[in-house]
């Protein structure tokens, strides 16, 4: 019986293994850039059915760090690397704006870098201040950490730091649904994201420039950021492959689909 019970074992080990794919690729990091690679996976998958890749989230700092400590072959990163990270090899995939959100019930249209730094320092406290309603404004931000923070703070805040009052939260995603829920809130997220989602958030013109793909693109819309792949060295084999087929017009022609500027 025992034998019989060891054999059994054996077979079912044996099946469970044959039957788990083994990822030929994990990406991870930025959560701006995740759902873009997403997507490019999808079809990817449609080219080369063989290739499993796997891909999280968990920022951009996140990213670099399983790069660093070979958990991942790719990281997303929707920050430039700091100095002491730029030892690592790095490649940009796209572009993206930067877009500075609120409820579309609000009033308010435009904004100067100077006034939304005033808000994000809690300088300015209150929408009246801006022509708006007598209501205090709700700061929210991305976690430290994430790309898209230290996209808006290199942009935006010329060094002074963002408020302790900003309520934090730990994706794009929840930041425009914030948003979207509170008619008193403002936030920053990535260009393409505006549009996605059930419930509306509108995007405020900067400096009088309105927050569009075709601004970035003329320069007329100051913040937008760069979208990069980031290894501990040039990449071989399937990371290389997916790499070349972002960057390839297939790839880019989705990217530019989904919003998000060619490299």
């Amino acid at each position: 019986m025992k034998i019989f019970l060891s054999a059994l074992l054996i077979c079912i080990n044996f099946f469970t293994a044959c039957g788990r794919q083994e990822a030929s690729l994990v990406i991870a990091g930025s959560t701006s850039v995740q759902p873009y690679i997403e997507i490019l996976v999808e079809e990817y998958a449609h080219i080369r059915p063989d290739k499993m890749i796997d891909i999280q989230g968990g920022g951009s700092t996140a990213g670099i760090t399983a790069v660093e400590s070979n958990t991942a072959a790719l990281g997303m990163s929707s920050r430039n690397l700091k100095e002491q990270e730029k030892h690592l090899w790095s490649i940009e995939i796209v572009k993206d704006g930067l877009a500075i959100i609120i409820n579309p019930g609000n009033g308010i249209s435009n904004l100067t870098i100077d006034q939304l730094r005033d808000i994000y320092t809690a300088k300015i406290d209150n929408w009246s201040s801006l022509g708006g309603v007598n209501h205090k404004i709700h700061i929210i931000a991305r976690e430290e950490g994430s790309g898209t923070r230290s996209a808006f703070e290199e942009m935006v805040m010329d060094r002074q730091r963002i408020t302790p009052r900003a309520i934090v939260q730990d994706s794009n995603g929840a930041v425009r649904q914030l948003v979207s829920d509170d008619p008193y809130s403002i936030g920053f997220i990535s260009l393409g994201l505006v549009e996605i989602g059930e419930r509306p958030v509108k995007a405020l013109r900067i400096d009088g420039a309105e927050a569009t793909r075709e601004n970035v693109i003329n320069n007329s819309y100051s913040l937008f950021r760069s979208f990069i792949f980031v290894s501990k060295e040039e990449p071989q084999g399937p990371a290389m492959e997916f790499i070349n087929y972002i960057l390839s017009p297939q790839g880019q022609e989705l990217l530019i689909k989904e919003g998000l500027i060619p490299e």
